[in-house]
């Protein structure tokens, strides 16, 4: 594929437009953080509080580094298919039809072709959660740290699950509360809220109890550091050994094994959750209905 001025002016332009939202991130993290001495294990910052009547909107840490995130990952989205055409291939394209390749059969594994048309909203959460989660390693608070920002995940997801109850029928979807007896109905009503708060505290819990790990053992093979070379003359005396390289070798578990993993289960659990709550039978026999009454309407 020829490469025209053009086409690299705007493949240059969503590179910067990837890099510059983290770039812009780090930025404001080192000018906002306040100096402190030893462990410092604390929540997203808050910018600014808008006063409302019923309660004040926060504009954190953590919303600016999602919209950011947002943005490079849009950005990325839109290199990998620049240029895409029938019959023309490139290394990107190839990247990118592989990722839609594994989401839809990932989607129709676990949900059946009749939600095939969710690998997109999928493939989102996946990407979605995975770079919140790996922006720690540059430096910025990652969204997943934040309850809040997974809680609205999970909600959105409680919310389709909802829906695809009610395909099966209104009525249907009361009765199902109050089965196998009515005296269950309480707790399945529990059972019901409990599924965005358990899905959004898994991830947040995990993602913030690896960051949480990560500074405690940072900061105890400093003070074990000092304790076993403090004594050394010079320089020497100041130098982390034990902070160079282990920290990091922590890390490839803690950030990038235990992000990627825990957006593979949030999206795993999405799936089998929406999927797992249509009533398919119940959706069919319902539009054969409808379909008789129209055809009966039609020749009548």
């Amino acid at each position: 594929m020829k490469k025209t001025f053009k086409f690299k002016l705007i493949d240059a332009l969503l590179i910067l437009l990837m890099i510059l939202p983290i770039v812009c991130g780090m930025v404001l993290r080192v000018l906002t953080k306040p100096l402190s001495e030893g462990i410092s294990i604390t929540g997203a910052m808050i910018f600014k509080e808008i006063s409302f009547p019923v309660q004040s909107l926060l504009i954190t840490e953590a919303n600016v580094n999602s919209w950011l995130i947002l943005i490079s990952i849009s950005a990325l989205a839109m290199y990998m298919t620049h240029g895409m055409k029938r019959g023309v291939k490139c290394r990107r394209h190839l990247a990118a039809e592989w990722v839609v390749e594994k989401t839809d059969a990932l989607v129709r594994g676990n949900m059946g072709d009749y939600f095939r048309q969710f690998s997109p909203f999928i493939c989102a959460i996946l990407g979605y959660s995975a770079f919140s989660s790996l922006s720690s390693l540059v430096g910025l608070f990652p969204p997943t740290s934040d309850f809040s920002t997974v809680f609205g995940w999970a909600l959105l997801v409680f919310i389709l699950i909802t829906y695809y109850k009610l395909k099966g029928g209104v009525f249907n979807y009361l009765k199902g509360y109050f089965e196998p007896i009515p005296f269950f109905a309480p707790l399945n009503v529990i059972g019901e809220i409990a599924t965005p708060i358990s899905m959004s505290f898994r991830h947040y819990g995990n993602i913030l109890s690896g960051s949480v790990i990560s500074a405690l053992i940072a900061s105890a093979l400093g003070g074990l550091t000092r304790s076993l070379f403090g004594s050394l003359p010079g320089v020497l005396g100041r130098i982390p050994f034990l902070q160079v390289g282990l920290p990091a070798v922590l890390s490839v578990y803690f950030d990038v094994f235990s992000g990627c993993l825990q957006a593979f289960i949030f999206a795993m659990l999405t799936m089998l959750n929406i999927a797992g709550g249509f009533p398919q039978e119940l959706y069919e026999k319902r539009r054969e209905k409808k379909e008789l009454r129209r055809s009966g309407r039609t020749a009548a």
